[in-house]
């Protein structure tokens, strides 16, 4: 992984070591007091841009274009919350995607499927493991974002997201954030109801570099990427391991996000 990764400032591959140690002590601390932690020049250019050679004509030709209306918790009926509610407010996203079974050919497939990445995630996550999905296809996703497309506001369902920024917009694709909005004990609906209307001072917006590892606590961390603008599209990779091996979306599920179910 020397020619993929800068493990230098990242030694993923030194878990005994000290400069591993205090890696992993300072990304739990981000991930405590923002809800994320990033990583900036994880990858670095050259296998960037192979990866790039090999998806850019794929979004032209085979991607899944992702159009949906939603609200912030993807479902139709909201427990204990009348229909009128502002909860149920919808917005638009939009995006190309690839599945694993299309980016196998990339630096992409061999970071996913290197163990000593994944045990870094758990390491910093606290957990005893993380696994590899067993499904072909949302194992691993890269998504591309054109002029005027954008992932709007939710919650995730798995408690922790992994991306990687391949390419930068020319101009938007700013990713929005609000910490720790809900926990497992609170759902705090107020508290989602102003930031669907646009009221929650406490949002937070990033610019990412490509290169840069992001990891955040999405299942409690409302977020959106608003719409790129200009001719480059915005690429970012999705890695989703889980803590039981061989897990797989429902055919339902890999209909709704990439279009087929194999």
């Amino acid at each position: 992984m020397q020619s993929i990764l800068d493990l230098t400032r990242y030694p993923l591959d030194q878990p005994e070591s000290a400069a591993y140690r205090a890696l992993v002590e300072r990304c739990r601390s981000d991930l405590s007091s923002s809800g994320m932690f990033n990583l900036q020049g994880f990858m670095g250019p050259a296998p960037i841009a192979q990866t790039l050679a090999h998806v850019m004509p794929k979004f032209e030709t085979e991607a899944f274009r992702h159009e949906r209306q939603h609200n912030i918790y993807f479902k139709k009926s909201i427990p204990d919350v009348p229909e009128d509610s502002p909860l149920y407010t919808e917005f638009s996203t939009s995006n190309l995607t690839l599945c694993g079974d299309q980016v196998s050919e990339t630096p992409l497939t061999q970071l996913y499927e290197w163990p000593p990445f994944f045990s870094f995630l758990a390491d910093v996550m606290e957990r005893p493991a993380l696994y590899q999905m067993g499904d072909p296809l949302a194992r691993l996703n890269v998504m591309a974002y054109e002029d005027g497309q954008g992932l709007n506001w939710h919650f995730d369902r798995s408690e922790f997201t992994t991306t990687l920024l391949l390419q930068a917009p020319e101009e938007g694709s700013r990713f929005l954030y609000r910490t720790d909005l809900r926990s497992a004990d609170d759902p705090n609906y107020a508290g989602v109801e102003r930031l669907v209307r646009g009221d929650d001072p406490d949002v937070q917006s990033l610019d990412v570099k490509a290169g840069t590892l992001n990891v955040f606590r999405g299942v409690n961390t409302p977020h959106c990427v608003t719409p790129a603008q200009g001719a480059r599209a915005r690429v970012v990779s999705v890695f989703t391991y889980f803590e039981t091996p061989d897990v797989s979306f429902s055919d339902e599920d890999r209909l709704g996000f990439y279009g087929r179910t194999t």
